[in-house]
């Protein structure tokens, strides 16, 4: 299959979820196949977190979305070491940027 089949049929995919955002499919779409990123600026409830949601599908891809607020920390992003009292030992628990498709969610808080 090639680049531009698959991105027709993940435009498809999409536009069966989400109606009346065909630009915002067809810029999502391009950034997923080139490996960049994309910054979608709409009034609340719009559909930008489905939009993202519908891609991961499409994808079969991890999905993940922070909520920027004020009491946000770097850990909540990133992940945090932990103490485990059973085994004695420093466990990693990964963050919300350890998956596929990440939404962050209100950056201007």
């Amino acid at each position: 299959m090639t680049a531009q089949e698959f991105g027709k049929k993940l435009n498809d995919n999409i536009s069966k979820v989400i109606i009346g955002k065909e630009n915002e499919i067809r810029i999502i779409t391009a950034a997923l196949l080139a490996g960049g990123h994309v910054l979608l600026e709409d009034v609340p409830g719009t559909g930008k977190t489905m939009l993202a949601r519908a891609a991961a599908k499409s994808l079969d891809c991890d999905f993940k979305r922070i909520q920027f607020t004020p009491d946000l920390l770097p850990s909540d992003i990133t992940g945090i070491n932990f103490f485990n009292m059973k085994t004695q030992e420093f466990v990693f628990r990964r963050g919300a940027v350890f998956t596929n498709i990440l939404l962050a969610d209100e950056i201007n808080r």
